[in-house]
């Protein structure tokens, strides 16, 4: 029987909220952190954060190593500043990965600890057929309601076509999917995969596409319903918040520019040139922190290194010594900086730094 999900929590989710992808903190031999791991959370939650992710791509997969042996302790770390925030309820979302066996665990983990959803990562299922990935994700929603996830190939995602994504929307422990394929196509098969559905309402949908965070926020998808239902094509759908490792920094300004766009959104007066404006500008940074001219290859790094500039990290390090930013990449956080000064939250992290490292 599927787990049904926290209606407190699905509420946030389909209000639209911020939810930074929570990075890992390590000391200079590679160990955690915990002074500075609860000094992050502190820092969204402060910046006005919904929610936080853990576990994810951004907190680096290699925590499950046996070696390593950080999925656990990162884990409750997240909720303990939660609770720490309890008269703020902040969605708490973990990292699920792995064939099923290995998902299950990690989702009753994550139950057991007080999550309220699991980002299901399908990577590594490359050969599964779409029968065989709607079956392994039923089985972990029997465990924790689902936060599907659509993650571009270049990291380790796969193909995940409309037939995928329409079986998918039908279970009913689904309460909101991550949109990353950074492909316009692909985010169009999501998107009209859950109005088919008809279960637009009960689905929040959030952008992963670190390519065009503001885009898809402000745009209303009028994609009709093959189902032959009325209900969802009545209204457009909506993207409406973000679960991105992008916003894992200047996550202040991310909550500004959501709430911006939110009372657009009410005021129904057309966007704005400033918030397409906007979405350049985000993009461009975007580029610099997540090291589009190699490939990503120092995606992290590059959260880091801003994170690292601000105070909340010591270094930069990766658990893969080798992993670090690639050549030029902190010249482009430079550029970034320098010509986009009013995306930076430099001035409201260090009013609060100490605070949040006590």
């Amino acid at each position: 029987m599927t787990l049904l999900p926290d209606e407190m929590a699905c509420e946030t989710l389909r209000r639209g909220v911020v939810i930074p992808a929570h990075p890992l903190a390590l000391t200079a031999e590679r160990r955690l952190d915990e002074r500075r791991q609860r000094a992050l959370g502190r820092y969204y939650l402060a910046a006005g954060a919904g929610g936080l992710a853990v576990a994810v791509h951004t907190t680096q997969f290699a925590i499950r190593e046996p070696g390593v042996g950080l999925l656990r302790p990162v884990l409750e770390i997240a909720m303990d500043v939660a609770r720490e925030a309890s008269e703020r309820r902040p969605v708490m979302v973990a990292g699920v990965i792995g064939r099923t066996d290995q998902a299950i665990a990690e989702a009753e983990l994550a139950r057991d600890l007080g999550y309220h959803a699991a980002l299901l990562q399908l990577g590594s299922l490359p050969h599964a057929t779409d029968a065989e990935l709607v079956a392994h994700c039923r089985r972990v929603a029997e465990v924790i309601p689902l936060f599907g996830f659509y993650l571009q190939r270049a990291v380790g995602g796969r193909h995940l076509g409309y037939a995928f994504w329409r079986e998918f929307a039908q279970i009913e422990g689904v309460v909101a999917i991550k949109v990353a394929p950074f492909d316009r196509y692909a985010t169009l098969d999501v998107v009209r995969a859950v109005s088919d559905s008809g279960r637009g309402a009960q689905i929040a949908l959030y952008t992963g596409n670190d390519d065009s965070i503001i885009l898809d926020l402000v745009t209303p998808f009028q994609v009709g319903a093959a189902s032959g239902t009325t209900e969802d094509a009545a209204e457009p759908l909506r993207v409406v918040g973000g679960l991105l490792g992008h916003w894992a920094c200047w996550t202040s300004r991310a909550v500004e520019h959501l709430e911006w766009i939110h009372r657009v959104v009410r005021e129904g007066r057309g966007v704005p040139d400033q918030l397409i404006a906007l979405a350049a500008k985000v993009t461009d940074a975007n580029s610099a922190f997540f090291d589009v001219s190699n490939r990503f290859a120092g995606s992290v790094a590059g959260i880091h290194e801003v994170l690292r500039r601000q105070g909340l990290l010591a270094g930069r390090w990766c658990l893969n010594p080798g992993e670090d930013l690639s050549p030029g990449q902190a010249a482009e956080i430079d550029r970034v900086y320098a010509a986009y000064p009013e995306l930076n939250d430099d001035a409201f992290v260090a009013a609060h730094l100490e605070e949040w490292l006590a």
